[in-house]
């Protein structure tokens, strides 16, 4: 959400940024809407100042004239509260489809294609025998079912299974461990969240379709249904935020930053038809998030963001795997984010690098959603600047791993930071 002064006085750039991000808004007709509500506003407090004072001049008991003037009163407030009401929930619906600002060296186009490579590391690997894939590499070492998966969860089921798992939960425990390491505090947020959860964190209203609904959320310790929809989060980002909504921060805590791994859940609906083979897109997975919360100053932000993805790259190269980082276009990047760069590790099998990491500053546009503030020195009160970004997420990380790592005889050598934390250093076919 922006600042609705700021929508007043640039409404052309607003729906310039509408426009670069593939979001269907009219900003003409919110600030009609914002208009009226203004008007209703004042004629809501001008009937409750008139029933007020009307009130005062009453003594005694009341006459037939002035019970009918107070029921005239009454009724006139009543209409336009209600109307009120129903105005501020349209303009509220409408504000939260106002997407960020972007920044203005963010490259201008629909999708990824547009997306511009600012950095590349790490050397491609040749072999000299034909490359597998980590379907084909997770089977013949006894590692992966993905037959058994889609039988018990259905489409993009899977089993991650002997030093498959132990791989899986290594990795993430190397990046959680590298994350507490660099001063962020480790969580265990909650996967169950609601809707101003969601709301808040800006994943609807704009990705509703991408995430799961409770449809039995269960019942209360008096036996009565909960009525509150219940949905899987797709991320730690939302929960990791929303402990923080509504509160008053103090400048010197600042900047916040936490991490968490969790389960995340994705219904992928968006991306249907893509990715339909594989560890690469698939509806339950594990990641490690990291979230920053600063004060309102964009320098430190886009600094704190620097900082995160440097986290990310070093992780990538201690596990040596090549890759490059983009930063996103405008119809690429989500209608939140102010900057947005996606770290992307190379696949031999796909013969290109595949998405691994997403880094996001988002300046105050989440804050406002969820009333997240900060008191300077001076007593001021501003809302916060967000950030988050991708640690690492498992299992798709594996396939980098699988794919880089695989040799002639159809062993896997594991990454050595990650041997200690898998016991092996390499995985042979059974």
């Amino acid at each position: 959400m922006i600042d609705l002064n700021f929508l007043r006085e640039n409404p052309q750039l607003v729906q310039k940024a509408a426009r670069d991000k593939g979001i269907d808004i009219d900003v003409d007709h919110i600030l009609e809407i914002d208009k009226k509500h203004r008007e209703l506003q004042v004629s809501v407090q001008t009937l409750r100042e008139e029933r007020n004072l009307f009130l005062k001049s009453i003594e005694g008991k009341p006459t037939s004239l002035q019970i009918e003037k107070g029921k005239n009163i009454k009724d006139k407030l009543e209409k336009e509260e209600k109307a009120l009401k129903a105005v501020s929930e349209e303009l509220k619906d409408n504000l939260l489809k106002i997407p960020n600002i972007p920044a203005k060296d963010t490259p201008i186009g629909p999708d990824s294609k547009f997306n511009k490579e600012i950095k590349k590391w790490g050397k491609i690997p040749k072999f000299d025998f034909p490359i597998k894939n980590h379907v084909e590499i997770g089977n013949k070492l006894g590692i992966l079912d993905l037959v058994a998966g889609a039988k018990v969860s259905g489409f993009r089921g899977y089993y991650l299974k002997n030093e498959g798992a132990l791989l899986h939960w290594a990795v993430l425990n190397f990046a959680f461990t590298k994350m507490v390491s660099y001063g962020f505090t480790p969580m265990v947020p909650p996967t169950l969240i609601h809707e101003f959860v969601l709301l808040g964190s800006g994943h609807f209203p704009f990705g509703k379709q991408d995430v799961y609904q409770i449809v039995n959320a269960g019942k209360m310790e008096t036996g009565e249904e909960i009525k509150t929809p219940i949905y899987l989060s797709g991320t730690s980002e939302p929960s990791l935020l929303a402990y923080f909504a509504d509160k008053i921060l103090n400048e010197k805590e600042l900047p916040i930053k936490v991490c968490a791994l969790t389960q995340c859940y994705r219904s992928e609906v968006g991306d249907y038809g893509k990715d339909v083979k594989g560890l690469y897109r698939i509806h339950e997975f594990t990641k490690v998030e990291q979230v920053v919360i600063c004060k309102d100053d964009l320098k430190e932000s886009e600094k704190l963001q620097q900082e995160m993805q440097s986290i990310s790259e070093e992780i990538l190269q201690e596990l040596n795997l090549p890759y490059h980082v983009v930063q996103n276009s405008t119809g690429d990047m989500g209608a939140g984010k102010y900057r947005m760069f996606d770290t992307e590790t190379w696949m031999p099998a796909r013969g290109n690098f595949g998405e691994t990491h997403s880094n996001s500053n988002l300046t105050d546009w989440q804050a406002r959603r969820l009333n997240i503030k900060f008191k300077n020195k001076e007593v001021i009160t501003n809302y916060c600047y967000t950030l988050n970004n991708t640690v690492i997420a498992s299992p798709r990380i594996l396939i980098a791993i699988l794919e880089n790592y695989q040799q002639e005889d159809g062993s896997v050598i594991i990454p050595e930071v990650l041997q200690k934390y898998t016991g092996f250093n390499k995985i042979s076919p059974k």
